[in-house]
């Protein structure tokens, strides 16, 4: 009988990518277990940026994560490497657990995609390739823009690109203790070909950004090293392969965090005394209650540092701690984090990304003003104003200029171009930095503006609103009149924001 041989394989060979480079990230969206919310559980090897890449595919989809669970010690395998496990109880913008089954598979397909098996050809920065997602990337210029903030700055930086015949097709800028950051993605409008130009609008940014003359807020000369400008890609280049490793590749709030930290706002006039462990270091007011608190234990059975959050809650709030963290070189092993009352609470078990816990009270207060940093930077802090109108080359300035002349402050901006209409959201103060506004202030903004003229302006409350004093007469009580004169001689193409 003839003797048949045929080569011999390992039934272990299928297994070798799951052996070397953990089991395959395992995904689990539950809607039967509670009433109320959507579970999202994963599973998959543990690794710097996990956890924030988890959280932010749920904040992309505007999920709100009400609890937390997160833990390393869900098994090991060869090298000493763990397995994370992730579990979150979300809901969608509603306050309703999630049942859009498009929105479910993009999850499931997101969330395999980013804690999947690695390889060569792929990296976390990958999973965002620009930092913005413009229809057509060749003619678009991203512009990033730190210093010292003042009143009018964001108004200035607007008029320059204007007079630079520079289109704002998307912006955001966040201000926060005396420092500004702003992304801006430009497209290029002027017949200039000077191979030069994105070195002119540099440097006349840097002019705009450097003409601060006051002190800083800790009482020294400005530094004009936090005052830059970096532009990312090439005007009208067609080289739309240019991506600067460590721009580029994060997203807008991801870097806007990035920047504040850079431009180190966390060191501000008010930083308040130190603390002891178990006093957490935080901000109180006469009448407002709790607010940001932060502290720090050891735990030095594990070898962690534990740091605990208390905050009032808000959404994207563990994207702003998590991002921090992972941006401050710290790996979180285990986390918790629910919310009640309206206020959250954060427990993260960390270790620096060379393995060694907090050591030193120097390096613990560090850590507890960057994170207070990064719960606050999104506070905006007085009323939202929402316009839309056609889009052109200076309708930022325009709008941006109305609101300085009638002493108006941009503390936050968000703008952006859809179709051919320009969204543009403020958050702004008075002159003064006044957190709270008059009733009759936004009552006649909203009546005089919403009238019959064809200019709409929508105006909302995101901050205390205290009842007008007949005593005390408002320097803002004819805003409303000013603003709607201006603002029609600017446009008559304002449409209601739906």
């Amino acid at each position: 009988m003839k003797k048949i041989c045929w080569p011999y394989f390992d039934p272990e060979f299928d297994n070798l990518p799951e052996r070397i480079y953990g089991p395959t990230c395992r995904v689990c969206i539950d809607n039967e277990t509670w009433e109320d919310c959507t579970i999202v559980k994963v599973d998959s090897v543990n690794k710097q940026g996990l956890l924030l890449e988890v959280v932010q595919v749920l904040t992309d989809v505007n999920l709100t994560i009400t609890k937390s669970y997160i833990s390393s010690d869900a098994g090991w395998f060869m090298d000493g490497k763990y397995i994370k496990y992730i579990l979150f109880h979300v809901k969608d913008e509603h306050g309703n657990k999630l049942t859009d089954q498009k929105v479910i598979n993009y999850i499931q397909k997101a969330l395999s995609t980013s804690t999947g098996t690695p390889d060569s050809a792929k990296a976390y920065t990958n999973n965002n390739p620009t930092l913005f997602s413009p229809t057509n990337p060749t003619d678009h210029t991203t512009i990033e823009m730190t210093g010292t903030d003042r009143p009018g700055l964001f108004s200035e930086i607007s008029a320059a690109l204007a007079d630079l015949h520079c289109n704002i097709v998307e912006a955001h800028a966040w201000s926060h203790n005396a420092r500004l950051a702003c992304v801006a993605q430009i497209s290029d409008q002027s017949t200039d070909h000077n191979p030069h130009r994105l070195a002119t609008i540099e440097d006349h940014l840097i002019t705009v950004l450097r003409a601060t003359t006051a002190l800083s807020p800790c009482g020294k000369e400005p530094n004009n090293s936090q005052q830059e400008v970096k532009t990312i890609g090439l005007l009208g280049s067609g080289d739309h392969n240019y991506v600067h490793q460590g721009t580029m590749s994060t997203n807008v709030e991801r870097r806007l965090h990035q920047l504040m930290l850079s431009i180190r706002d966390f060191d501000g006039p008010n930083d308040g005394p130190q603390s002891s462990p178990r006093t957490p270091l935080g901000l109180y007011s006469e009448g407002e209650g709790r607010k940001t608190v932060v502290w720090i234990e050891s735990c030095e059975e594990k070898g962690y540092s534990m740091v605990s959050i208390e905050c009032k809650d808000r959404r994207r709030l563990m994207f702003d701690t998590v991002c921090t963290l992972t941006d401050l070189q710290y790996v979180i092993f285990h986390a918790s984090a629910s919310a009640q009352e309206g206020y959250a609470f954060q427990e993260y078990f960390i270790r620096h990304i060379d393995g060694d816990a907090l050591c030193t009270q120097s390096e613990k207060e560090r850590v507890i003003k960057c994170l207070e940093a990064a719960i606050e930077r999104r506070v905006s802090e007085g009323i939202r104003l929402e316009l839309c109108a056609d889009d052109r080359i200076g309708l930022l300035s325009d709008i941006t200029r109305v609101l300085r002349e009638n002493g108006l402050v941009v503390v936050r901006a968000d703008v952006a171009t859809q179709g051919e209409k320009s969204i543009n959201a403020f958050y702004v103060r008075d002159i003064s930095g006044n957190e709270v506004v008059d009733m009759d202030f936004v009552e006649s903004m909203k009546r005089e503006l919403m009238g019959s003229n064809p200019i709409y302006v929508q105006v909302k409350n995101d901050t205390r609103i205290r009842p007008s004093s007949p005593e005390r007469p408002s320097p803002l009580s004819n805003f409303g009149d000013m603003l709607k004169s201006q603002l029609e001689r600017l446009s008559n193409n304002f449409a209601k924001i739906k």
